[in-house]
């Protein structure tokens, strides 16, 4: 039997890895933020991407992590993993094998960074376990009401799902004429637009994942257990509702 072929991870160019999430991530959408992508390959092909870059709300999220000397790392010194994608194509538990790969490029490459902060979404996709598969550890489960919406067509994001945040900013641009004629002002509530016109809340939840680069560092808010994802109802695995001990229960069936 032939040795079996390694996995390649290098850094590719933005216009390739976007191509490639928005065909296999779950939301159809590449991250705008994303400055550094690295691809993985298997058999000369283009099999997952993870796309790194800032955080939206940097300052928010500096206190997360402090030196050694108790003093907050940079808002230079931290990236956000915006998108991880990968088809079914590669060998089991090889998500967290490519990150270990790409931490090592990036602390060698890049050696001011200091540590990785990412987001699992509970509503529409899953809780994370390829994070903690890779050493994240988790440090909130947010439960997210009214976040997410479903929007109708005629707010003219063609019932895809966007965040209130987005919608916002549509109501001081592209939809703001719509809002003007239906309401007669742009002051309206975004629950009241999206519900007025036909859109549905997504509610669910929402974890926040920190992975420790340079482990001098420390995490200055509560590490919370796994099972807790459990007991709060947050557990999800391709968009399915389920639990951590349901799904180790069918590994090992």
């Amino acid at each position: 039997m032939g040795r079996a072929k390694e996995i390649i991870v290098k850094v590719i160019p933005a216009k390739i890895a976007n191509e490639f999430v928005k065909k296999n991530h779950y939301s159809g959408k590449f991250a705008t933020s994303s400055l550094l992508h690295f691809g993985c390959f298997l058999d000369d092909k283009l099999h997952g991407v993870m796309s790194f870059g800032n955080p939206i709300d940097r300052k928010k999220l500096l206190n997360l992590v402090h030196t050694k000397d108790d003093k907050p790392v940079l808002w230079t010194e931290y990236l956000e993993l915006n998108r991880m994608a990968f088809n079914e194509y590669l060998p089991k538990n090889s998500e967290s094998r490519c990150f270990s790969i790409a931490v090592k490029m990036i602390k060698k490459n890049t050696p001011h960074i200091k540590w990785i902060i990412s987001f699992s979404d509970a509503t529409q996709c899953g809780d994370g376990a390829i994070y903690r598969a890779s050493g994240f550890y988790l440090t909130a489960i947010r439960e997210s009401k009214n976040d997410l919406w479903k929007t109708p067509k005629n707010l003219g994001w063609n019932e895809e799902v966007a965040h209130r945040i987005a919608i916002q900013g549509g109501v001081g641009g592209r939809i703001a004429h719509f809002v003007l004629q239906k309401y007669g002002t742009r002051n309206v509530s975004i629950s009241k637009l999206i519900e007025d016109n036909g859109g549905t809340a997504l509610n669910g939840f929402q974890l926040r994942y920190i992975y420790l680069i340079d482990k001098t560092c420390k995490i200055t808010v509560p590490i919370l257990p796994f099972s807790k994802i459990d007991e709060l109802g947050a557990g999800m695995y391709k968009g399915k509702k389920i639990t951590l001990q349901e799904r180790q229960q069918a590994q090992e069936a």
